[in-house]
């Protein structure tokens, strides 16, 4: 991966961990840009279909590895998804995946109005840790990061930890 001025972070877990909130943080103290794969897929309709099942579209991932290539390439970014194994690996310089409680995810899900097969299928994901494993197969063990995030605490803490990773990063440039 060539050096960038500034790095590429993907930050992922499931539906409900608070990746939009962390993101939107991070970008206020940092500059890197916010990058929310839903608001891509929805602005260019990036989809392949509807999943009648957990009520939501299916995303166009070539289409959206195509939209994003040139903007991921400037680095700068921190991209907000609850999948990772689609991305090219040479996009990102650190994978950070939060991590809550179930008890604490499902009354955040249903307090969104998840229906109760999609509210399953993501708790389901979490007790697995499905998306930490996915970001393990899918990047380099080395740049893969556990973050938990279950209280207004742990958002602070986890800005602090992504801020400071950032830094450390642009010093080692």
């Amino acid at each position: 991966m060539s050096r960038r001025a500034l790095p590429n972070v993907l930050l992922t877990g499931t539906p409900g961990t608070g990746k939009s909130t962390t993101c939107r943080e991070v970008s206020r103290h940092t500059g890197l840009e916010h990058v929310c794969i839903g608001d891509v897929a929805r602005d260019g309709q990036l989809y392949d279909g509807y999943d009648d099942e957990l009520e939501c579209p299916i995303l166009d991932e070539d289409r959206v590895i195509d939209e994003l290539e040139e903007r991921l390439g400037e680095g700068g970014k921190i991209v907000d998804y609850h999948s990772a194994e689609f991305f090219p690996e040479r996009w990102f310089n650190a994978v950070f995946v939060l991590r809550t409680d179930n008890t604490l995810l499902y009354q955040r899900l249903e307090q969104r109005g998840y229906a109760e097969r999609k509210l399953t299928n993501n708790i389901e994901c979490e007790i697995f840790g499905s998306i930490l494993e996915e970001a393990r197969e899918s990047y380099s063990e080395d740049i893969v990061y556990e973050l938990q995030s279950n209280t207004p605490e742990d958002l602070e803490q986890n800005v602090d930890h992504i801020v400071h990773w950032i830094e450390r990063w642009k010093h080692q440039l």
